[in-house]
């Protein structure tokens, strides 16, 4: 009897009953201009769709009234953008009367039936039942049309609420512009997550190398410049962390710069103040280099590091990087240690490859004449 009783006691009944309510406020106007006619009112819906705004009105009015509280109603607040999307509003607005027409009747004439057939049982019947003969046995009958009023409510509510959502829902154009708002979210936090990877990564394998290099040399003067090294390459960590934990925080924050090609001389420093003895050559301007090649280009050339730094340790690193008229070329490579199988798995060189492919470039990760070579190619436009 509880869970029967349970919708009463819910504000979206009596918020749907007043959606369904209003359209009758214009047949009421209407009524006093001329009573002969009151369908009258459903010819003025046919202009009144066609225009863009009425369509926003109606969303903003169905989310409110049918779905209050609801993050994702399924209702668009759009404006009409299409024939397509005016048709569906006309056909909401006649929809909308009709029902509305039906609630307006039943929520009126029901009460008053209950209230007759009680008449009928205490007294003489009313006019509109003067057929009848007084029994207490209507007094039975009475609770019939409220009940019948209670289904009612709540079946022309859920009704007007599904239909809300068939016609005043997303259209095709507003459902696609959704589909790339999420893939973008998608990509933002896959590119997060790369972020805070090949930073911290590359910050605390640069800072491990460092310490068992420092501690195997017992030279002071070496450990001086470890020290160092961890202590620039700690701070730069914590600045990407700060810059990425600033992204999550809020979504409308301008975020700081990231690192590009032209600041590779930090990446070079630390990977020789761990012990690789880097050969770097550059040709053609870094400088003049779009944007997200450069970001990209320098995470790429970050991460192929941290790897020749934990899986080889101390050894010469040949590093080119080309600027061409169409492509920016990257050539990390190493000696590949002796025992060490090479691998073409791991999130880090998984990264590099989706990295190059969201450019529309390419890249390849693999031992080849007896090094290990990292190459990617990521095109200018």
């Amino acid at each position: 009897m509880v869970r029967f009783l349970r919708p009463l006691l819910r504000g979206t009944t009596y918020t749907r009953l007043l959606h369904l309510w209003l359209p009758m406020l214009s047949v009421a106007f209407w009524m006093f201009i001329d009573p002969r006619t009151p369908w009258a009112p459903a010819l003025f819906l046919v202009p009144l769709a066609l225009i863009p705004a009425v369509r926003r009105g109606e969303g903003v009015q169905a989310r409110l009234l049918l779905t209050p509280g609801e993050t994702d109603p399924g209702i668009s607040e759009a404006g009409a953008t299409s024939w397509r999307d005016r048709g569906r509003t006309l056909l909401w607005l006649e929809l909308r009367m009709l029902l509305g027409a039906a609630a307006m009747f039943a929520t009126v004439r029901l009460p008053i039936l209950a209230f007759e057939l009680a008449q009928c049982a205490w007294g003489p019947p009313p006019s509109s039942l003067d057929q009848l003969a007084p029994h207490r046995a209507y007094a039975l009958l009475a609770p019939l049309p409220l009940l019948a009023l209670y289904g009612v409510v709540l079946g022309l509510g859920a009704l007007i609420t599904r239909c809300a959502r068939w016609l005043l829902g997303p259209s095709a154009a507003e459902r696609l512009a959704a589909l790339e708002e999420r893939t973008e979210q998608l990509l933002e936090r896959t590119r997060i997550a790369r972020e805070l990877h090949d930073s911290i990564g590359h910050a605390l394998t640069v800072a491990v190398v460092q310490a068992g290099a420092a501690r195997a040399a017992g030279d002071p003067e070496f450990t001086g410049r470890a020290l160092a090294a961890i202590e620039e390459t700690g701070r730069a960590a914590l600045e990407d962390l700060e810059r990425v934990l600033g992204v999550l925080r809020e979504a409308e924050r301008p975020v700081s710069a990231r690192p590009t090609l032209a600041d590779a001389g930090r990446l070079l420093e630390s990977a020789r103040a761990s012990g690789a003895k880097v050969d770097f050559a550059v040709t053609g301007a870094v400088e003049s280099l779009p944007g997200p090649v450069s970001r990209e280009g320098y995470r790429i050339l970050q991460e192929a590091l941290t790897n020749v730094l934990r899986h080889a340790g101390a050894v010469p690193v040949r590093v080119r990087v080309t600027v061409g008229e169409r492509e920016l070329a990257l050539e990390i490579g190493n000696p590949l240690p002796a025992g060490l199988p090479g691998s073409s798995g791991g999130s880090g060189l998984r990264g590099i490859r989706e990295r190059a492919a969201l450019l529309g470039g390419s890249a390849h990760t693999g031992p080849e004449a007896g090094d290990w070579l990292v190459r990617a190619e990521l095109p200018l436009s």
